[in-house]
Formats: C-alpha cells, sequence, structure tokens
C-alpha cells in the first residue's frame, strides 16, 4: 500500500504568504488569510482521508478475495483423480460452492472450548459426578447383588503393600465377604456385558454388510459408467441398474439386519450397532451413487479412452471418515494425534460407564416391578419428572460419547481435517438452529440428498412441503431405529419429532432471538427426554412381564404397558 507524498510545497507557501503579509498587511487581512489556510487544509486533509480509505479498502479487498479464492480452489477446484489420471483443473460440480458441501480443515468445538479454563472445569464436574456414581456402587452394591440372580465369576486380585489384596469381584449374588485377609468390592456389571451380548453375531453381520456395501454399489457404477456413453438407450441402462441396485440393497442392506437382529434375538446395544451400522452403510452408499453417478454422466470419454472412475481406496476412505458426503478427497493432516487418540477411547469407555451408572441407579430403582409401587396418574407424573434427570444426562453423554469422541476418534485416526460434527446447539433460541446444529454430519446428508433434491424435482416450488418431508424420513428413521433397538414398537419418539418438532419448528423459528427461547428450547428437551425415559422404561418392564399371546399385526405394534397391570 502506498502513501501520498505530504505536500511540502504548499506548506510553505501558506507559511510565507501569512508572514509577508503580516508585515505589511492590515490586521483584516491576516485573519481572512488565516481563515483560507484553514479551509485549504480541511480540504486537503479530507481528499487525503479519502484516497487513504480508497486504497485500504482495495487493499482489504484484494486480501479477501484471495483467501477466499485459495480456499474454494484448494477443496473445490483441486484435480480429480480417477485411475490415477486426473480430468481437468475443475472440479466435478458437485464439488463446487453453490453445488454443495465444502470440506475445510477445522476442529471440533468442544475441543476449542476445552481450551478455556471456565469450559474445562464444567468437563471436570461431570467427571466428579462420575467418580461419585462409582463410589456409590462400591457403597450399595454389596446389597443390591443379594437380590439378583446371575452371577459372573470373574475376580481380579490386586497387591498391595500392607501385605493385604483387594478383591474386585464381578458378581450379582453373594454379599458375604470371603474368608482370609482380603476386602471385597463387589461391581454389578452385569447390565452392562447382557446388553453387549452376543458379539460375535454382530462382527459377522456387520462384516457382510461391510463388504457388500464395498464392493457391489462400486462394481455396479463401474459396470454401468462403462456402458452408459454407449448405450443406445442411455435411460432404459440407468432404470435397469437403478431397479438392481434397489432390489440387492433391500435384500442386503433391508432384510438382512433385521433377520439377524429378531432370528438370533440380540440384546439392546448389538442390536442398535447392527441397525445402525445398517442406516449408514445405506446412507453412505446412496451418496457414493448421487455424486459419482452424474459426473460420469457429463464427462464423456474422448474416442480411445476409457471412462474414468473414482478409485476404489477413496471409497474404502469414505467408508470409515466421519462424514455421509461423498468426495474423491477431503482435507487431511499431516499426523495422527496419538495421545489425543487414547484420550478420546478412554472418553468412550468413561460415557459408558456413566450410562451404566445413571441407568442402575436412576431408572432401574424406579420402573422396575419389585417396587410394589401401585400405577396411578400421580405416579405417571412423578414418574415423567423423575426421569427428566436421567433422560437429559443419557442425552448429553449420547451427544458427547457419539458426536464429539466417537467421530473424532475416527476423523483423528483418518487424519479427516474437517472436524465440524456438531456446532453450538446449546445455544439455539430456536427448534429450527437446533435441529441444524445438533448433527451436522446427518443434517449435510438429509438437506444435500432430501431437501435440495426435494425443491429441484419440485422446481423450487414448495419448501414447506421438502421441510415436511424431511422431518418425516428423519423421524422415521429415528423410530425405526428404536423399534429395532428396544425390540418393540412404541412410537414416542415419532409422536414428540413429527408432531411438536414440526409445531416448534415453525413457532420458535431463527427470528427468536431473546434468551427466554433458549430457556424455553432447554424446557422442552427436558421435559421431552423425561417422557422418553419414562415411557420406554414402563413399555421394557412391560413387554418382560406381559408377553405377547399371540402374533398378529395389532399385538405387535399395541404397547403392553397400556393393557398390563402388573406393579410397577
Amino acid at each position: 500500500m502506498t502513501t501520498p507524498e505530504t505536500p511540502n510545497g504548499v506548506v510553505h507557501r501558506n507559511i510565507k504568504t501569512p508572514q509577508s503579509e503580516e508585515i505589511s498587511g492590515p490586521a483584516g487581512n491576516r485573519n481572512n488569510m488565516s481563515d483560507e489556510d484553514l479551509r485549504q487544509w480541511q480540504k486537503h486533509a479530507q481528499r487525503v482521508k479519502e484516497k487513504v480509505l480508497e486504497q485500504v479498502q482495495v487493499q482489504l479487498s484484494d486480501l479477501l478475495d484471495q483467501a477466499l479464492t485459495e480456499t474454494v480452489e484448494s477443496f473445490t477446484q483441486t484435480q480429480a483423480t480417477f485411475n490415477g489420471k486426473t480430468t481437468s483443473k475443475s472440479a466435478p460440480r458437485s464439488q463446487r460452492t453453490d453445488d454443495g458441501k465444502v470440506f475445510v480443515a477445522r476442529p471440533s468445538l468442544l475441543d476449542e472450548l476445552f481450551e478455556i479454563n471456565h469450559i474445562r472445569t464444567i468437563y471436570h464436574m461431570f467427571i466428579a459426578v462420575l467418580l461419585m456414581f462409582g463410589l456409590s456402587t462400591l457403597a450399595y452394591s454389596p446389597c443390591l447383588s443379594a437380590r439378583l440372580a446371575a452371577t459372573i465369576e470373574q475376580s481380579i486380585p490386586l497387591s498391595i503393600a500392607l501385605g493385604s489384596s483387594v478383591m474386585i469381584r464381578l458378581q450379582t449374588h453373594s454379599c458375604a465377604p470371603p474368608s482370609g485377609n482380603s476386602t471385597v468390592i463387589v461391581l454389578e456389571f452385569d447390565l452392562l456385558f447382557f446388553a453387549f451380548g452376543k458379539l460375535g453375531t454382530v462382527v459377522w453381520a456387520w462384516a457382510v454388510m461391510f463388504f457388500y456395501t464395498l464392493l457391489v454399489p462400486y462394481l455396479t457404477l463401474v459396470i454401468w459408467g462403462s456402458l452408459y456413453h454407449t448405450c443406445p438407450s442411455k435411460l432404459g441402462l440407468s432404470l435397469g441398474a437403478g431397479l438392481i441396485l434397489s432390489a440387492v440393497q433391500t435384500y442386503v442392506l433391508g432384510l438382512f439386519p433385521i433377520f439377524v437382529v429378531v432370528q438370533y434375538q440380540l440384546p439392546p446395544a448389538s442390536r442398535f450397532i447392527v441397525i445402525l451400522e445398517q442406516i449408514r452403510f445405506l446412507m453412505k452408499s446412496y451418496s457414493f451413487i448421487r455424486e459419482t453417478g452424474p459426473v460420469i454422466m457429463r464427462n464423456a470419454p474422448k474416442e480411445g479412452e476409457s471412462p474414468r472412475f473414482p478409485s476404489l481406496s477413496s471409497y474404502l476412505y469414505f467408508l470409515f471418515c466421519p462424514t455421509l458426503i461423498y468426495r474423491e478427497s477431503y482435507p487431511r493432516n499431516t499426523h495422527i494425534r496419538w495421545k489425543y487418540v487414547g484420550i478420546t477411547t478412554g472418553m468412550i469407555f468413561g460415557c459408558l460407564f456413566y450410562a451404566y451408572f445413571i441407568l442402575v441407579r436412576l431408572c432401574v430403582p424406579v420402573f422396575r416391578p419389585e417396587t410394589k409401587q401401585p400405577f396411578s396418574k400421580r405416579t405417571m407424573v412423578l414418574a415423567v419428572f423423575h426421569s427428566i434427570l436421567p433422560g437429559i444426562m443419557l442425552l448429553l453423554l449420547c451427544f458427547f460419547a457419539f458426536l464429539h469422541c466417537w467421530l473424532n476418534l475416527f476423523g483423528e485416526l483418518l487424519r479427516f481435517a474437517d472436524r465440524m460434527f456438531y456446532k453450538d446447539w446449546w445455544n439455539s433460541t430456536s427448534f429450527a438452529n437446533y435441529y441444524r446444529t445438533w448433527n451436522v454430519v446427518v443434517h449435510d446428508w438429509l438437506y444435500q440428498y432430501g431437501y435440495r433434491d426435494f425443491l429441484w424435482l419440485s422446481k423450487k416450488k414448495f419448501r414447506t412441503a421438502a421441510m415436511l418431508s424431511v422431518f418425516i424420513v428423519s423421524a422415521v428413521v429415528h423410530e425405526y431405529a428404536l423399534a429395532m433397538g428396544f425390540g418393540f414398537f412404541y412410537p414416542v419418539l415419532f409422536f414428540l419429532f413429527a408432531i411438536f418438532g414440526v409445531v416448534f419448528n415453525f413457532a420458535m423459528n431463527d427470528k427468536r432471538q431473546s434468551p427466554v427461547y433458549n430457556v424455553l428450547m432447554w424446557a422442552s428437551l427436558f421435559l421431552g427426554q423425561g417422557v422418553q425415559v419414562c415411557l420406554y422404561s414402563q413399555e421394557w418392564y412391560a413387554q418382560i412381564h406381559c408377553p405377547r399371546t399371540e402374533n398378529s399385526f395389532w399385538e405387535m405394534v399395541t404397547p403392553r404397558s397400556w393393557s398390563c397391570s402388573y406393579q410397577r
């Protein structure tokens, strides 16, 4: 940036002229010349000011344009490599800023916030609560374990300097300490072992879904792309390939996981692993076909050249990286921070035990039938409010364990640099903003392939219908995951999501900026989580103590807690 030269000549002339006139001229003339000098200096200062501001504005504009250009070009105009060959300097249209998500290297929000001592103290408070749960388990479990039935015979002796030994015994039925110089600490992890049972079945079922998702959609794309530009009926070829792939997807990624879950009677956590992986593979394979298909259709190979396809390694990387939007390449970190990997893994296990303690200390004692508390409307209301605390804690644990720890763990291992898996949803003053920022990974997929495609098909005429369709699809998928995971159909989440969620989305929109609406949002989350924990817990025990007598459709979809009369 250049600086205008100082008008030295003007200064000297303005100084000499008044001096000569002060000697020979009257006082009035001296005042007039002084006013004239002042006006000239004001005009000159204004011109200098305008010129400097103009140059500063030009320089800042150039710098910002250069920064934005470099950012966009580095991620949206990279050379797309297909089978080791480059197509062109411009990336496919699906990677441009105005036509899809742009991936940028950035850390997760909580990683940045944890660098602030005040925020990290809140994290330490949650760790302290976890320690209190553990201590309460040690103090309470010997009396509780006498009421339970199953036994786990695993023991771990720990030698200590005093010569005695502490025996950590994982059991569920005995309160009596063994003879000898030892202390018994009874840790009841039977519920945890039950929830993650039959992991061998989960592993081979996951392997079948993984290898199918890796090979079949990719080979289908290659075969279709090889014939597309030479086939006389491009529409017929595309429809045929699409129908065949959809049929195979329905059987392998649609019915096969359901068969495994039902046939092998998997416990809840194992069920959720299979079903959530089913949904993830479906969303990833759809994104791969959706992003690469139009590129192949637009880029006809030159005479004598073979069509270019995405590499299998890039698709394999996409199946594991923490995003649902396919790109040929992503921003990558230079190295893996193994200390970060270890800490994040420890956080995941900490959240797992945290959830376990919440269930066995705050939920089981309230809803198990042994409480002998008669059911009434007052009991129902009290149970909902009692479930608010464990409900909101489970919500925060699911967010922290999955959206922060789990996704960051895979992002770090794969050197995936774009860690914006969520935004500051806790500051939301509207449910519209909460839905956009709670889970950015799923929101990007729904927005890209649900909302935008609906607008494209309707020529941007039905935005409200597009939004409602995305809500309904999301609510159905969430309810499907819960129904398959718990083993019963009770559409509590669907009712809250598809009805109250839609109403709140339009009632508490982005125009609501007052902090009062943030309070209302949190109050709604508290109450909603309390209702879910209460109703699902009651239905869980009702399914156990009042099993179905027949396998009719209405018997399967009618909640058992509505007619079961066991004592809660």
